[in-house]
């Protein structure tokens, strides 16, 4: 399988690569490390894409997932947001239904949520928050959620009694970040046509929040590489050296 998904990642990136606008934003990055603020302006200049891009963040960092003491996870709320407004799924009982739709959540309801999951493998929303009592219902729907990143969880926040602060905190542009099994994490942090300082602004918040999250038996270099691309732009690198040192 593993193979077969490189295979496909291969021959996409080829495919890419031989655009003549895809080539023409290449040749524009120098093979050098840059700082964030000049890294930001050339994503910018180079997008081609007709569409409002996705700006993302690609980390490499120095620790090995398959030991639980090495994994790296949290949540950062943007100053400035994602450019979209996040769907938000409320799984509740009682008061906390009401609190949850009066915070602008755009799904709300209890049992009657998780079975719709389970029977439709309903997933029109970006993220899910539940109440700790509704935890035994909603642990059944691992199979749907979890592949998607959206099983709701203490450590991000998405299982909490305060459903009002956490419908706001996500449709203000919390962000939740996880290093894969390959040791990188991949995470939006704007749009393209957002303002240079609204994305430096929003790329800093989240590279403090990852180096915050360095865990204890992480060894070595813990910021291995750095990469800042559009959804269908070149990488441009980043010096990593900042963030081996101190929050930037």
């Amino acid at each position: 399988m593993a193979e077969v998904k490189l295979a496909v990642w291969t021959i996409h990136n080829m495919s890419r690569k031989s655009g003549k606008k895809y080539s023409a934003a290449f040749k524009q990055v120098e093979a050098k490390p840059y700082t964030l603020e000049d890294a930001v302006p050339l994503v910018k200049k180079i997008k081609f894409a007709k569409f409002d891009e996705t700006v993302e963040l690609h980390m490499r960092l120095g620790v090995d997932p398959k030991h639980a003491d090495q994994m790296v996870r949290g949540t950062v709320v943007l100053p400035n947001g994602l450019g979209k407004t996040k769907t938000v799924l409320v799984i509740a009982s009682g008061d906390k239904l009401r609190e949850a739709t009066e915070a602008g959540a755009d799904f709300v309801g209890g049992d009657d949520m998780v079975t719709k999951i389970q029977t439709e493998n309903w997933t029109a929303y970006d993220a899910v928050i539940a109440t700790p009592d509704m935890m035994r219902s909603v642990g059944k729907l691992g199979k749907v959620l979890g592949p998607r990143g959206l099983m709701p969880n203490p450590k991000t926040g998405t299982v909490t009694t305060d459903v009002a602060n956490a419908v706001r905190e996500v449709k203000a542009g919390k962000v939740e970040f996880r290093v894969d099994k390959t040791g990188v994490i991949h995470v939006p942090f704007g749009k393209v046509s957002f303002d240079q300082v609204k994305l430096v602004e929003n790329a800093t918040t989240l590279l403090n929040a990852v180096v915050k999250a360095k865990p204890a038996a992480a060894k070595g270099k813990y910021v291995k590489s750095v990469t800042v691309c559009s959804t269908m732009g070149p990488g441009v690198s980043l010096d990593v050296t900042p963030y081996n040192q101190k929050t930037v």
